[in-house]
């Protein structure tokens, strides 16, 4: 497998420019402290704020996303605990990968090796979509610092198909729109994320990156059953990624430590459809 990176220097100096301009405009400085932590698969980029007590929450965001997809949640989030906000190697971002991640061990292996370099023994883990993948691998093969989790509309538990790749593509065109037109068009292809200007002048800007991670597979029966911390699992009503329905109950059926939310009104955009709630559950969910 090929690593992830940008096609030539043009299109990295280019998302190097968005991503310096999101940095300054998103959050506030001095609110944040940016590590580039050493990992066999490269070093990766993180962003640390609020109290050093207790076990700190670790954001992980979805495929082609970096640590700026939580940026309406760090300040809120942050009062009371230590944040983590992670660019995840191989997507776009200030992480720089060195080796490939060929599977979800890998994807394990990553994250271990990150909150070990961080000296964190104990995290509650928030992943979005193939976030959420990789908090699972992570407890199904590397179990011990992740010691609860809230995932949100998480992958791995269908293989995506036809209509959420279907979803990516019309998100995608909907994105690079004039403004004016995209309250319309996110209604139209059920996605507010396009909402967000920044992001979005970030992942246009992103356009010249090529991502080789493995893909978000399904999990077995016996896998999910492995994974035995409290977690939370909020399901989208009208996610792409999966029948939300059909999810809940796999959830409830296999994993004996978790509870499951399905969000009305919202799809696979969850935490730009109601960040308000997301963040309440994400403070409520075992935290001290």
């Amino acid at each position: 497998m090929t690593l992830s990176g940008f096609k030539n220097d043009q299109a990295a100096d280019r998302f190097h420019a968005a991503y310096e301009r999101a940095l300054k405009v998103l959050w506030t400085p001095g609110a944040r402290t940016a590590h580039d932590v050493p990992t066999s698969f490269g070093t990766t980029r993180v962003y640390r704020c609020g109290p050093p007590d207790g076990a700190p929450i670790v954001l992980l965001s979805g495929a082609s996303g970096n640590a700026f997809m939580w940026h309406r949640y760090v300040d809120a989030l942050s009062r009371r605990h230590e944040v983590i906000a992670v660019d995840t190697v191989g997507e776009p971002g200030a992480s720089v990968q060195t080796a490939p991640i060929e599977d979800g061990r890998d994807g394990a292996a990553w994250l271990d090796e990150l909150l070990a370099g961080l000296d964190v023994s104990a995290a509650h883990a928030v992943g979005c979509s193939y976030g959420g993948w990789l908090a699972l691998n992570h407890r199904i093969h590397r179990p011990g610092r992740i010691t609860s989790m809230t995932l949100v509309d998480p992958a791995g538990f269908t293989t995506p198909g036809l209509r959420f790749y279907t979803w990516v593509l019309a998100g995608a065109f909907a994105g690079a729109a004039p403004r004016p037109l995209r309250p319309r068009l996110a209604r139209l292809v059920d996605n507010s994320s396009i909402l967000d200007d920044e992001l979005m002048r970030l992942t246009r800007a992103s356009v010249g990156f090529r991502r080789a991670l493995p893909p978000a597979w399904a999990f077995s029966d016996e896998e999910l059953s492995r994974v035995r911390v409290p977690a939370l699992v909020l399901l989208g009503e009208r996610s792409a990624l999966h029948r939300t329905q059909e999810v809940a109950e796999r959830v409830g059926e296999l994993l004996p430590s978790a509870r499951v939310e399905i969000v009305p009104g919202t799809g696979h955009a969850l935490p730009s459809d109601n960040p308000a709630l997301v963040i309440e559950r994400i403070l409520g969910g075992g935290l001290s």
